[in-house]
């Protein structure tokens, strides 16, 4: 079946929760970026989201949730720091790992954690109360290749999906940040769209991962794998754009203040950058270059999770 956008109105949401109850799958926006649903409780809807993203199975999905409440259902328990990081940032780019209620498998590591988060964007807390179901929802994208922050993204990395809700590009443009409760000091586990300063102002100390995930091991959350968020063309960062030979056929990537001939210019903050950085490398994809040379970003906690995504994308 070819993919098909469908607006999220009350006929698109409703044909999202047929598919959904059926134990299809269905595409939809968040403001990270877009995220390919499916019933948490069926193992049938949760493999055809392996399927389809020819997904390792090692790697886990994020279960998406409508209120606080539905996630607090999912976990063995819930830690005072969930309760407080949750009325800072829910709705919103955090999933919080936590223990796994025992009558939910399928969706979470090979160990008896789960990843949670309520997403801040009205077509998915609408389909989620629709649908009254926890959905797992990874990136609408093939395994290791970019994120899609629009529905043409989507359909261009996964042309059978079913059905896509289109919800316009996503604000973030980059994923959630992960952070880990089950440790004695939570642990960041992905960073992302959401700052490490802000999440220290509520849960004071957070502790950063000293050691690599190898693939094909277990990890309580997806975004750890060496390579991820790859572009077709072979992507290198380079300190410095303007002190290189740039071969033909090459696309650049920089930032302003580190503009280059050419070049698609990205903003400076981190935060603009993070938006558009997907759709960036998306652009670049689709003009048919060979390379793409990327201005690395500071080395600055600021742009962690960007810093994070590139070298992921660069890894061979």
């Amino acid at each position: 079946m070819t993919g098909r956008l469908a607006q999220p109105d009350e006929a698109g949401i409703a044909a999202a929760v047929d598919l959904l109850r059926a134990e299809s799958v269905v595409a939809f926006p968040t403001e990270t970026v877009y995220g390919l649903g499916a019933d948490a409780f069926s193992p049938k809807a949760i493999g055809e989201v392996y399927r389809l993203k020819n997904r390792p199975s090692w790697n886990p999905l994020i279960v998406h949730v409508a209120d606080v409440a539905a996630a607090r259902s999912l976990a063995a328990d819930w830690p005072a720091a969930a309760d407080r990081l949750a009325a800072a940032f829910w709705p919103g780019p955090l999933t919080i790992v936590v223990r796994r209620a025992p009558h939910l498998t399928g969706v979470g590591a090979d160990n008896d954690t789960i990843a949670i988060r309520i997403p801040a964007h009205d077509v998915a807390l609408r389909l989620l109360a629709a649908v009254g179901l926890p959905l797992a929802a990874p990136s609408a994208n093939r395994s290791e290749s970019l994120s899609p922050t629009t529905a043409e993204h989507v359909l261009r990395s996964l042309p059978d999906v079913p059905l896509v809700l289109d919800g316009g590009p996503s604000s973030w443009g980059i994923e959630s940040t992960v952070l880990d409760l089950t440790t004695p000091v939570p642990t960041l586990l992905r960073p992302g769209a959401l700052a490490l300063r802000a999440l220290r102002d509520v849960t004071g100390a957070i502790a950063l991962r000293d050691t690599e995930t190898a693939d094909g091991t277990a990890r309580p959350s997806p975004g750890m794998s060496r390579r991820h968020y790859a572009p077709r063309a072979p992507l290198v960062l380079v300190p410095d754009v303007h002190s290189i030979d740039i071969p033909e056929k090459s696309g650049i990537l920089t930032y302003e203040g580190m503009a280059a001939p050419d070049a698609e210019v990205l903003s400076a903050n981190p935060r603009e950058y993070a938006a558009d950085l997907y759709a960036a490398l998306h652009r670049l994809d689709d003009a048919g270059v060979e390379t793409i040379l990327v201005q690395q970003p500071p080395d600055t906690e600021d742009w962690l999770a960007i810093r994070d995504r590139l070298s992921r994308a660069a890894a061979k």
